[in-house]
């Protein structure tokens, strides 16, 4: 949609065409009674990249979408009834990290000016730019960037370089963390993903007004406002493609002519729907991790929880061997817990709250979900209650549970995997699929498979890097 409002500002003619009967894709909601849950993505960051998105297409920001800072970035628990309330700023992390886990300040200062050496080095190519065209590299700031690259974590794993920079093993595990940020194994992604501490800390988390679905929705309402067509329902069954063209896309009951097309969903999903495939797979990096997510309407309201809030494992490392090399759910899994009617009152009746409760999970490569989900309902409960001292599942008034077959059926995902492909190699960056495809002279790609990545902010940088490339060859 972030695409369609920039080209459809720049004078192109517009269509977006969605499977789904409302917006958003994973960016969605779900209603259960009188709860309201985020379906998808919980985190808002980089606020700015929104704004951006309105004002490229000559629009104010807060006419369609407005959202605060959290006081709180974060609050983390661990059974040994270690608490931690992350606040934003990055000398408030250093004082609450060494006051809640006995890391030294200069430990923390260290890593975090490392964090924002990694970011200033590389987002101006890896968040900004396509990488395959060769003016990215023609600058000098890009040359800088290149000649620093040793200094950039390439090399060694994020655990390593963690259990470097840190005394304290709960100080390497809550860094670790931000790997599962785009679905990778911090045991053997590169620490340049160490970069996202910087992204979270310095920019804050913040609170979208009615929820992360307002996102969707103010896209939405701009791509209506500025003229974009959209058609609800329709799933594609097939690409035309005519001497390396996409000529006419097909649904079940008609087709559409076309000049261009951009491609949003996951893009394994696509190949198999162009004409000229050969049927032979596309060449993939490893999926990403995928999700195991319970939507529950809690008939309490918990006062020591905040808007996000992690439950880690007591064997990180094990747990990741289960999720990326054993592909299931370890017993002792890391919870994640979203509340958004801690600021959007409205998701849940009062006195009650919305609790979006999810754990890391492999992709879907043919598990028994059934049996894996309530194995982990079990696991999760039993954890909860140790360490909030409730029972929860007597407070559990609505439910429904969201395995990787069920995202990848609801949302095109290749086996369920998140973001497409993991970080878990040293090149990785380098090797997610291009904006504009080499073989096919007008098809364009966006969106969490792709270049930059996945998350809503890489998602909106997608947009914009895509839609460039087609505005600039036009």
């Amino acid at each position: 949609m972030a695409a369609a409002c920039r080209l459809q500002s720049r004078g192109f003619d517009v269509h977006v065409f969605e499977q789904a009967e409302q917006v958003g894709g994973k960016l969605n909601e779900i209603v259960l009674g009188d709860y309201r849950f985020d379906r998808g993505p919980s985190l808002f960051t980089m606020p700015h990249w929104m704004d951006q998105l309105f004002l490229d297409c000559n629009q104010e920001p807060k006419d369609y979408f407005q959202s605060k800072p959290l006081d709180i970035v974060c609050k983390y628990f661990w059974e040994d009834g270690t608490q931690m309330a992350v606040p934003q700023g990055s000398e408030n992390i250093v004082n609450t990290l060494h006051q809640s886990l006995g890391e030294p300040k200069k430990n923390i200062r260290k890593y975090l000016k490392k964090s924002s050496f990694i970011f200033h080095h590389t987002s101006h190519i890896f968040l900004e730019k396509s990488l395959h065209k060769l003016s990215t590299y023609l600058n000098y700031k890009a040359l800088k960037s290149i000649l620093v690259l040793p200094f950039l974590g390439i090399f060694k794993s994020m655990n390593l370089a963690h259990t470097i920079f840190f005394e304290k093993r709960k100080a390497v595990q809550y860094f670790n963390r931000y790997a599962t940020y785009n679905g990778s194994n911090p045991y053997q992604a590169p620490s340049t993903l160490g970069v996202i501490p910087h992204i979270e800390n310095f920019f804050g988390a913040h609170a979208p007004k009615g929820g992360m679905y307002s996102i969707a929705q103010s896209i939405h309402n701009l791509g209506k406002k500025l003229g974009v067509s959209f058609h609800l329902g329709k799933k594609i069954t097939h690409v035309e493609i005519v001497n390396k063209k996409a000529q006419k896309i097909f649904f079940e009951d008609t087709h559409f002519d076309l000049d261009y097309l951009v491609c949003n969903g996951d893009i394994s999903s696509i190949y198999p729907l162009f004409s000229d495939w050969n049927g032979k797979k596309k060449k993939l990096e490893e999926p990403s991790s995928s999700a195991l997510i319970f939507y529950w309407g809690i008939n309490k309201e918990f006062k020591n929880l905040d808007v996000h809030n992690i439950f880690f494992s007591n064997d990180y490392e094990k747990e990741f061997e289960s999720i990326f090399s054993k592909k299931i759910i370890d017993e002792d899994p890391t919870i994640y817990i979203n509340i958004s009617s801690k600021y959007a009152i409205a998701d849940a009746p009062k006195g009650k709250e919305n609790w979006f409760v999810m754990v890391n999970a492999p992709y879907d490569d043919e598990q028994n979900w059934e049996t894996i989900k309530m194995q982990t309902k079990k696991s999760v409960l039993e954890k909860l209650q140790r360490v909030l001292g409730e029972n929860i599942s007597d407070l559990i008034e609505q439910e429904v549970i969201w395995t990787p077959k069920e995202i990848e059926k609801h949302t095109s995902s290749f086996k369920g995997a998140l973001y497409g492909s993991s970080s878990n190699q040293r090149t990785a960056a380098f090797f997610r699929h291009r904006n504009k495809s080499k073989t096919y002279q007008n098809i364009y790609f966006c969106g969490g498979s792709v270049h930059p990545g996945g998350g809503i902010p890489l998602c909106l940088q997608s947009a914009k890097i895509t839609a460039e490339l087609l505005i600039n060859a036009k």
